[in-house]
């Protein structure tokens, strides 16, 4: 007994060290600013921005860096002011306080044509008069250039974006994903040094809107010029980024890579708008060990407060699915939903609807046991945010409102 003793001793040990390691990780990442080195000189820099509409305050005291050479994506739900942001970036509205930097000159009053940015929108907002060669020469032409260089930067716009032999096309002609390469093919021939993207993919299929996410990463790393795109879409923030800008209510609630952002959130709103998570109340007893569902749970963070009142977020891939044995969490499953190279489970866990994402087939109604490894369980503090999301009874706020009965709390 007493050799088995001292096992558990050196294994609780060895243990505490790999979460104070992995804990170090954690600390560093955040320091670091993600996976990634993206500590590059800002090109453009927004210090102490305000902006009002009818009286309506869209962003306060905001403040934010964009790296030179970086893609960076501002992400968030409608209304959170990522587009206000972008078009103070271009000069289109100028706020009612704080200042715009470009390479540490103040640009804050300087009109959009004075600018060395250019902006591709959602709609293209591309000439219907003219046909692809001279939509593409405008800029050009406009600044002066000579007719020489101008046939040579279409050429090799044109090549860039897979347009060749399209010069003399009709634009009005031309399909979606055709369209937005004009676009984008005349927003880079004036070589500016950043290009402001408006939801430019959000009148694409989804297809060609797979397609584009790869192209515009492409020409973005072959032209080295800074593109801040605008999205509310999460998948293509995390899948063309070097780094993403989570927003909310006009303010930034976290910077980082889109593996820092994904594995490490910040708050329950971002761990709820970056993919799907199970969100759950918890308490942290100790370093290394934080309580939830009614159980004592390893995990690999510390420097908490003890028995601090905690979020714990676990992602719907990282529970493993086990014999109802009396040792793990157990629940009962729900609902199954199949998403073709996975089953979407949901299981009832003492009131409490978890999302379970599995390649295994689990019937509705099965008694299923709960399994998640210490390093699979990421600890927040709470926040402004803390229980407004929930659980899986439903997937949307306002099904969840309309949901409730009247006068009554939010699960």
């Amino acid at each position: 007994m007493g050799y088995v003793a001292s096992a558990r001793e050196r294994a609780r040990e060895n243990f505490g060290r790999a979460g104070e390691f992995l804990s170090e990780m954690r600390r560093k990442i955040h320091r670091e600013g993600g996976w990634t080195d993206l500590e590059k000189q800002p090109i453009v820099s927004l210090r102490d921005i305000a902006v009002s509409f009818d009286g309506e305050t869209v962003l306060k005291d905001f403040n934010l860096g964009i790296g030179d050479g970086a893609f960076v994506t501002l992400l968030g739900p409608s209304g959170c002011g990522k587009t206000t942001t972008l078009r103070i970036i271009g000069g289109f509205v100028r706020p009612d306080a704080g200042d715009v930097f470009f390479n540490g000159k103040k640009i804050t009053g300087l009109p959009p044509h004075k600018r060395e940015v250019n902006t591709i929108f959602q709609k293209y907002a591309l000439f219907p008069h003219l046909n692809v060669y001279d939509n593409v020469a405008f800029g050009m032409r406009v600044h002066g250039k000579s007719e020489r260089e101008v046939k040579a930067k279409v050429g090799e716009m044109l090549g860039m974006v897979n347009l060749k032999g399209f010069e003399h096309r009709n634009v009005n002609l031309l399909s979606g994903g055709q369209q937005q390469r004009v676009a984008i093919a005349r927003a880079l021939a004036n070589e500016p040094k950043v290009l402001l993207l408006d939801e430019p993919l959000g009148a694409l299929d989804l297809k060609l809107r797979k397609d584009m996410q790869v192209e515009l990463k492409k020409i973005q790393q072959q032209t080295g010029i800074t593109f801040l795109f605008v999205t509310h879409d999460q998948e293509e923030a995390l899948s063309m980024s070097d780094e993403v800008v989570v927003m909310d209510k006009g303010a930034i609630q976290q910077i980082g890579t889109p593996p820092d952002i994904y594995n490490e959130p910040k708050n329950a709103f971002v761990a709820d708008f970056i993919g799907e998570s199970n969100i759950l109340d918890g308490v942290m007893r100790e370093d290394f060990l934080v309580e939830f569902a009614g159980r004592k749970f390893r995990c690999v963070d510390r420097d908490f407060r003890r028995d601090e009142p905690v979020d714990v977020v676990i992602r719907p891939e990282d529970v493993d699915i086990v014999p109802p044995d009396g040792e793990h969490l157990a629940g009962v499953v729900r609902n199954v939903t199949f998403k073709g190279v996975f089953y979407e489970i949901i299981v009832d866990v003492q009131g409490f609807k978890w999302m379970v994402q599995t390649t295994e087939f689990e019937r509705a109604g099965a008694e299923i046991g709960l399994s998640v490894r210490p390093d699979e369980i990421h600890v927040m503090h709470k926040s402004k945010y803390s229980g407004t999301f929930g659980d899986y009874s439903t997937f949307s706020d306002e099904m969840d409102e309309d949901s409730r009965p009247a006068g009554g709390e939010a699960r």
